[in-house]
């Protein structure tokens, strides 16, 4: 491939991105559904415009740690802290679940296709992609009924939040095994050490930055710094403790989460990632589907992993909040606000795929996934919603003895 050949490429991305995401948009549906439509359109499943080569692999992975950065950044710690026992029980019994469920499920489809070792690992990773939750359709639907902000609004932010740090977890473990030298126990203890360096050394940074952010706020300076430690911990996660990069990301993202000038760095990011790095990222998903080995088989589990993402989400949040004392109908919302998926879901696939843990076909399950659940989700809570603003109105027999009685 020619090196001026990448600017073509590019440009064609970029273009087939923004139109497809606008038009996803106008069906109320995140952009991000629209440019992975966007890659299958100009690469090797539809029009061959486009075809996948390491530069675009590359500039994927760039793209991938910029988002989990970004995604850091949005992390309010505090509100972790504050949101009690309730959350991280709903946020971890959303992710037990659906991981066993979907360990199961492939298991259950291609327990006999694979090595002992590598069945394993394959069946985990599905499993973690089901972990992860993204709430900004349910945020955008709460907000447009009025219920954000309520008990149940606030129960799905919170666990949403914890949610993603224990989906990391999973998937830094769970790549962590990707080495046949290695161990749980060896993994386990890598994942501790990074921690343990990234919050002490994560203290002495963030100090650093709070000094810069007081008296030099709002200057280039802090974002292009915070790129600079975005990078470093992704490097150091990779190759000093054997996890994976968008770990290190996420957490150099946490570790600025709290400043003052948080919201002016994940600014300056979006940038980046909005322009050229996201929509690449999120086009490589097309690029890399091959709807061409969609069998019967794959048919099957596409539409049996569908239905076992959405109930585990449903069942697992759902469920502990009701143990947790919430009404079945609160407790159901809650369920099914956390149990549409994103870009976290995409992120782990795509590492899944780097990391040789998954199969390019089964990009498409988790495409038609995030579709579907993009689509049911606001669906569902508007529904629950209305049946109880029905029931909550005044009937109009009501309303006739109440005005026969004044």
């Amino acid at each position: 491939m020619e090196s001026y050949e990448i600017f073509k490429d590019m440009a064609i991305i970029l273009v087939a991105a923004k139109l497809c995401g606008l038009i996803a948009r106008q069906f109320r549906m995140p952009s991000v559904v629209g440019e992975i439509i966007a890659g299958l359109l100009v690469g090797p499943c539809m029009f061959h415009l486009v075809q996948p080569s390491d530069f675009l692999t590359q500039m994927a992975e760039i793209g991938v740690v910029l988002l989990m950065f970004s995604a850091g950044l949005e992390s309010d710690t505090k509100e972790i802290i504050r949101s009690g026992p309730k959350a991280l029980a709903i946020a971890t019994s959303g992710v037990i679940l659906p991981l066993a469920c979907g360990t199961g499920l492939f298991l259950l489809f291609y327990g006999h296709t694979s090595t002992q070792r590598n069945l394993l690992y394959e069946a985990l990773f599905i499993g973690c992609i089901l972990t992860a939750t993204s709430v900004s359709i349910t945020v955008e639907a709460l907000r447009e009924l009025g219920h954000l902000k309520e008990r149940v609004g606030t129960t799905i932010l919170s666990a949403a939040i914890i949610d993603d740090v224990l989906g990391i977890i999973v998937l830094t473990l769970i790549s962590g095994l990707k080495d046949p030298n290695s161990s749980l126990i060896m993994v386990g203890w890598n994942t501790l050490l990074f921690f343990i360096f990234a919050g002490v050394i994560g203290f002495i940074i963030y100090q650093a930055f709070d000094w810069m952010d007081s008296r030099h706020p709002k200057t280039r300076r802090l974002p292009i710094l915070a790129l600079a430690l975005c990078l470093a911990m992704a490097y150091i996660a990779e190759e000093y403790f054997g996890i994976a990069d968008i770990t290190g990301a996420y957490v150099a993202g946490v570790v600025l989460s709290n400043l003052d000038d948080a919201p002016y760095i994940e600014r300056k990011m979006d940038i980046n990632s909005y322009i050229i790095f996201g929509p690449l990222f999120f086009a490589s998903i097309g690029l890399s589907t091959d709807i061409g080995e969609m069998d019967q088989t794959l048919l099957l589990f596409t539409i049996a992993f569908l239905i076992v993402a959405l109930l585990s989400k449903v069942i697992g949040c759902g469920g502990m909040a009701r143990i947790c004392g919430f009404q079945k109908r609160d407790a159901l919302k809650i369920g099914v606000g956390m149990m549409n998926r994103g870009e976290v879901a995409l992120i782990v696939a795509q590492k899944g795929l780097l990391l040789g843990l998954l199969n390019p076909m089964f990009f498409t399950s988790v495409i038609i996934l995030i579709l579907v659940s993009a689509v049911v989700t606001p669906i569902v809570l508007k529904l629950l919603y209305h049946k109880d603003d029905l029931a909550s109105s005044p009937t109009k027999a009501q309303i006739t003895d109440s005005s026969e009685a004044g």
